[in-house]
């Protein structure tokens, strides 16, 4: 498990560089290495609460928390992202959910890598009504596969023009994070798996470990928008790859 190890501890670096945890990275790869299927959405979602825990801090230590643009979205998700998790889904029906959120999410990314580092003073006032419907959207599709939404959140706020950059990566951190904790109450509902989970504590210490430097990265070293770039070529490789394993 040393190669999985190193594997996580890559993924947390990428993702968190862009405010991201990770979590439907750790599912490919947990898929890739034959991991009990039953344990894999608790795992992720353990994972991307550790992740993106120092993110948020960090984030909001740096001023750049804004309330009004996170809470619709968290509104529409929570119990959208409980209710996900509750649910029980067989392993093929899974493998292709998340083929799907990788390939999304990857290209979602890819275009919209540039906004990083936008500068632009004008940005739009999104409705609150449409803010819960995409809040609820992504936080069922985070219950039910194991993820935390903020990939998908980040790139449709950039597209929407609803914040600055700094605001819009903050707010996918929380998101992510929040999501999550209530992700893996509906997932605990139906399975208590803490004592499995227990045993890849590796694989959270590697998470953990990777997260800070990431997000160390983001805030001091590198420019986001590069970061964002190398982060959707890692999610669309692996998305390739759990094509080929998928359909080939």
């Amino acid at each position: 498990m040393i190669i999985l190890s190193i594997l996580f501890f890559v993924t947390a670096i990428l993702y968190s560089s862009v405010g991201f945890g990770g979590g439907s990275t750790y599912l490919a790869l947990l898929l890739i290495w034959e991991v009990p299927y039953y344990i894999f959405p608790v795992l992720a979602l353990i994972c991307n609460i550790f992740v993106v825990s120092g993110n948020s801090y960090n984030y909001i230590k740096a001023r750049n928390f804004s309330s009004k643009l996170l809470i619709p979205y968290l509104i529409g998700s929570v119990p959208l992202a409980y209710f996900g998790g509750t649910l029980s889904i067989d392993k093929e029906l899974f493998e292709i959910l998340l083929f799907i959120v990788l390939s999304i999410a990857g290209a979602l990314l890819l275009v919209n890598f540039r906004s990083y580092d936008d500068n632009e003073k004008s940005y739009k006032n999104i409705s609150i009504f449409f803010s819960i419907i995409i809040g609820g959207l992504l936080g069922f599709i985070s219950g039910v596969v194991g993820i935390g939404g903020g990939i998908f959140l980040s790139p449709i706020l950039f597209l929407l023009r609803a914040g600055r950059p700094k605001h819009i990566v903050t707010t996918a951190s929380l998101f992510i994070l929040i999501n999550s904790v209530s992700g893996v109450v509906g997932q605990l509902s139906k399975n208590n798996v803490l004592i499995e989970v227990s045993n890849y504590w590796y694989l959270i210490l590697a998470v953990i470990i990777g997260g800070q430097i990431g997000n160390f990265l983001n805030l001091k070293i590198f420019p986001a928008r590069v970061l964002a770039l190398v982060t959707s070529c890692l999610v669309l490789f692996v998305a390739v790859r759990m094509g080929i394993k998928l359909f080939i």
